[in-house]
């Protein structure tokens, strides 16, 4: 057994009562937090190691409800795109030339930089081959996931790039039945159907039924991101989107659908009674011209929404924090400046992240008893506010904070990164690495 103390100058513990601690230390005994309470109440003896930084804030772990670790590969190779034509063009060409090393590249170094950044939990979507190679980095590196291979059975778009219902059902199963649950929970499966125009009805209606063999695991996919997608959606079923999911009943409290941008009032009210979930991912929404999801009219109606970064080729980072930022800084023009306060963008970032996944009873906050997934941040540099209070924490967090301000992260009490620098990965190695495996797919790839 394990058992360390942080003491911080200051904890923002996204707990219920959103309480914001000073001179309040943590204790940690293996995966779990323990103890929390005033300095004085602790024994400097008894501890494998102990984390003094008096100027240091400790933050729960991000938590990114839609990733792409299998196209970090591509970041910079998909650019001035919309939607359709960056998936046709670029993303499914490349997707359709990994091999199994070339997709372990491009998770290591997603992963690398998701966990410098902070981020700690993730749900992530594959593509359609190779996906145990994603599964085989995340429990190396400790990351805390919700994962699935992508699932293909139509496409018009790239008619290669698909394989069998049967196939495609069958080989998500058995992903499922390994993968579920492995690491002691820490790993868990994501089921995920592409979205509407890549997949026939029985393949999304067959995943969903799917569930009842994996409590816990969750119905991942793509919704009403462009509106170009949204006709050709009603083209192919008469209906939008949300309501044509609605009609053949994949919708429920595990179903998380990335992006939610282009739905009408009828959807909205569809999305509460079912309590699926909308993963807001706002910098691929604006850099491939889709639009502005209308959040804060979500959070009126009791709508869940969290955020993620998307794909490294549509955003082109994978940090938290210029989702966070971002987020609450499209909304302002459109809703007035009091829209998306700071603490409430937060929240998305953390424990409502968690709340979408079905985990919220583990992470999200810091409490006692919730799995030891943190993030010790330094704010004293020229750059941050010269004092940082219980009133301007959260603005400090979401306006000015950058991954360049994360010194270390925790995931079930693990140091995945200390003084800045991963300790799972080298990242001179996996860069080099990645850029050989990349070289060696764009002579695979069909792509202009």
């Amino acid at each position: 057994m394990s058992k360390i103390l942080i003491r911080p100058k200051n904890i923002v513990t996204v707990n219920k009562d959103d309480e914001f601690l000073i001179n309040y230390a943590v204790e940690i005994e293996d995966d779990t937090i323990t103890k929390i309470a005033p300095f004085d109440e602790f024994n400097a003896s008894g501890y494998d190691k102990i984390y003094d930084l008096p100027g240091y804030t400790l933050t729960p772990g991000f938590i990114q409800t839609h990733v792409h670790l299998c196209q970090t590969l591509f970041r910079g190779l998909a650019d001035d795109l919309e939607l359709l034509d960056w998936l046709q063009k670029k993303i499914f060409p490349y997707e359709n030339s990994h091999s199994y090393e070339s997709l372990r590249r491009s998770a290591q170094l997603g992963i690398y930089e998701l966990q410098t950044g902070g981020t700690t939990t993730i749900l992530d979507m594959g593509t359609i081959n190779h996906h145990e190679a994603v599964f085989g980095e995340l429990a190396f590196s400790g990351m805390r996931a919700f994962s699935g291979k992508c699932m293909v059975d139509e496409n018009d778009l790239l008619p290669k790039f698909k394989e069998s219902t049967a196939d495609s059902l069958s080989r998500s199963y058995e992903l499922a039945k390994e993968f579920h649950g492995s690491e002691n929970g820490r790993l868990n499966y994501a089921f995920a159907p592409r979205f509407v125009l890549s997949c026939s009805e029985e393949l999304l209606k067959e995943t969903y039924a799917m569930l009842d063999d994996f409590p816990g695991a969750l119905y991942h996919t793509h919704a009403s991101e462009n509106k170009g997608e949204i006709e050709a959606v009603k083209a192919k079923t008469g209906m939008d989107n949300i309501e044509y999911f609605n009609s053949i009943g994949v919708l429920g409290e595990r179903t998380v659908l990335a992006h939610g941008i282009h739905v009408n009032e009828k959807e909205v009210a569809i999305l509460k009674e079912k309590e699926s979930r909308i993963a807001h991912c706002p910098s691929a929404n604006l850099k491939l011209a889709s639009g502005i999801a209308n959040i804060p009219n979500y959070l009126d109606e009791g709508v869940s929404i969290s955020i993620g970064a998307d794909g490294p080729p549509c955003n082109n980072n994978l940090s938290q924090f210029t989702e966070m930022r971002l987020a609450s800084l499209i909304q302002k023009p459109l809703h007035g400046p009091t829209a998306m306060n700071s603490k409430t963008v937060f929240r998305l970032a953390t424990i409502e992240g968690a709340k979408a996944l079905g985990i919220d009873d583990k992470v999200g906050s810091i409490e006692v008893g919730k799995k030891a997934d943190l993030v010790l941040l330094d704010l004293n540099t020229p750059a941050q506010p010269l004092i940082i209070d219980e009133e301007n924490v959260y603005s400090t967090l979401i306006f000015t904070a950058s991954r360049e301000n994360v010194r270390s992260v925790f995931i079930d009490g693990r140091e995945v990164v200390h003084n800045g620098e991963s300790t799972v990965y080298d990242k001179d190695e996996i860069y080099s690495k990645g850029k050989l495996e990349l070289k060696a797919l764009l002579k695979r790839a069909d792509v202009e």
